[in-house]
């Protein structure tokens, strides 16, 4: 951290470069600020655009790579991935319910009262 926090940070070429492609590993703030040497306030402050691009340049890459095994190479469970989460398609599954043998279940309930047992000390 800076030893004067008082002090204005000036970004430069180099920190911006760092904090773009930090935040497009998945760093967190604080940590990407260490390595700046500002806190994440002053980060934030500082780089908002270098956060967002980098994380946008990360999850463009991401996807494309994703698209690529799905169209490319053809691999399914790429092509699973991208039809649930692009397509709104789902695995569903069907439960029946039944009685013996695919009966139907039964439909009534038969409630019988007792009364409970008496103790020796009850008259």
């Amino acid at each position: 951290m800076e030893d004067d926090m008082s002090a204005e940070h000036e970004p430069t070429d180099e920190s911006r470069r760092v904090v773009e492609a930090s935040s497009g590993i998945g760093l967190r703030h604080e940590i990407i600020g260490i390595l700046v040497g500002i806190d994440d306030k002053t980060l934030r402050k500082h780089y908002r655009h270098e956060l967002d691009i980098g994380k946008a340049k990360a999850h463009s890459k991401i996807t494309q790579t994703l698209f690529d095994k799905a169209t490319i190479d053809k691999d399914t469970t790429s092509l699973i991935w991208w039809t649930k989460t692009q397509l709104n398609w789902a695995e569903t599954v069907k439960q029946v319910v039944t009685g013996e043998n695919g009966a139907p279940l039964l439909t009534t309930i038969q409630v019988q009262f007792v009364e409970p047992p008496r103790t020796g000390s009850e008259g």
